[in-house]
C-alpha cells in the first residue's frame, strides 16, 4: 500500500505490462535512465526490448507490498536501477 504521495506497486506493474516498451514504470519508479535504456532496447530490437518490460511487470506483482516500499517509497532509487537489480550498498 502506497503513503500519501507515494509510489503504488499495483501502477507501477501495469505500466510495466502496458507501457513498459517506453520505459514509463521506470519514470513514474524514478529510474529515468533506466526508462531511457528501455526505449532504446525496444527501438533498437524492434520491440524485443518489451519482453524485459514484461518481467519487470511480473516481478513487481511478486514483490511483497514491504518489499516495495522498501526499495520506491523509503528510498530515491538510482537513475539506472532495474526491478530486477537491488540496490547498491
Amino acid at each position: 500500500m502506497a503513503d500519501a504521495g507515494g509510489k503504488n506497486k499495483l501502477t507501477a506493474a501495469l505500466l510495466a505490462i502496458f507501457l513498459g516498451w517506453i520505459g514509463a514504470h521506470h519514470f513514474y519508479l524514478g529510474s529515468s535512465l533506466a526508462g531511457i535504456v528501455c526505449i532504446a532496447a525496444s527501438w533498437l530490437t524492434c520491440g524485443v526490448g518489451w519482453l524485459l518490460a514484461i518481467v519487470e511487470g511480473v516481478l513487481l506483482l511478486m514483490m511483497s507490498d514491504a518489499d516495495f516500499d522498501a526499495k520506491y517509497n523509503q528510498r530515491v532509487p538510482e537513475a539506472m536501477e532495474f526491478v530486477f537489480t537491488g540496490p547498491k550498498s
